[in-house]
């Protein structure tokens, strides 16, 4: 399966506001075609506009994390609704209190991780994607929300789980490595060949990190993980690139 992990920015400016560049998104998806993939920075118009444009093959799970409804960015994921049925899904918020909306520790925004468990209507093999956005400011609110998001994987003891994000940290940070700690793999790690771009772009790469992730866990192999460099002509597709890894059982 091809699962990829996708910051599509809620705004922009100039040729890169988001209306001018959803089609881009768009296409940058039908083009790689993932079985899964998780979203970030995606507010109710950017789901509006993905799920019409990609309707035919995809359906989504997640809620606006302002208010549990539309309001504010949703961290989808979106599957293949001929290849998967959903099993359970859910929302949960990074903080003290994460049944309810509200911000965690010392984060600036409101956190919200959604998750889907899916099994495939062929060989009734189940997989669980969960896929989040680490705070931008709050050390101990990454690394909280990082241990919570591989607590509530847990529950599905056995089952092999995904996680996607932007984790707003590099692999050398507190929350990388809490992940790491919870028995999660870094999916690029387990790839030789993996190219080394980083991330995030800003628009001009003059400041690249690596903040965006795959996370792997419960019997997955890598076959392939990679950065997705691709532009229309010299625009960018995103603040972010995409990162796309190829997976077995």
């Amino acid at each position: 399966m091809k699962v990829m992990s996708f910051n599509v920015l809620c705004g922009g400016r100039g040729q890169n506001w988001w209306t001018k560049r959803k089609p881009l998104v768009r296409d940058v998806i039908r083009k790689y075609d993932p079985d899964t993939f998780g979203l970030q920075e995606a507010h109710y118009r950017w789901m509006n506009y993905l799920c019409k444009e990609l309707k035919d093959t995809y359906d989504y799970v997640g809620v606006g994390r302002d208010n549990g409804k539309r309001q504010g960015e949703f961290s989808p994921v979106f599957y293949k609704k001929d290849k998967y049925e959903v099993i359970e899904t859910g929302n949960f918020w990074l903080s003290e209190t994460p049944e309810k909306p509200g911000k965690g520790w010392d984060a600036a925004c409101i956190r919200i991780c959604s998750y889907a468990v899916l099994k495939d209507k062929k060989t009734g093999e189940k997989i669980a994607h969960f896929n989040t956005h680490l705070d931008h400011v709050g050390d101990v609110a990454r690394s909280e929300g990082a241990k919570l998001i591989a607590e509530r994987a847990d529950v599905f003891k056995g089952v092999p789980t995904i996680v996607t994000g932007d984790f707003n940290v590099n692999p050398e940070s507190g929350a990388y490595k809490t992940i790491i700690a919870q028995g999660f793999t870094d999916a690029r790690t387990l790839d030789k060949n993996a190219n080394d771009v980083k991330t995030y772009n800003g628009f001009d790469e003059n400041t690249p990190e690596m903040i965006d992730f795959v996370f792997i866990k419960n019997g997955f192999k890598v076959k392939s993980c990679n950065t997705i460099t691709d532009k229309a002509g010299d625009r960018y597709i995103s603040a972010h690139y995409p990162v796309l890894a190829e997976l077995e059982l």
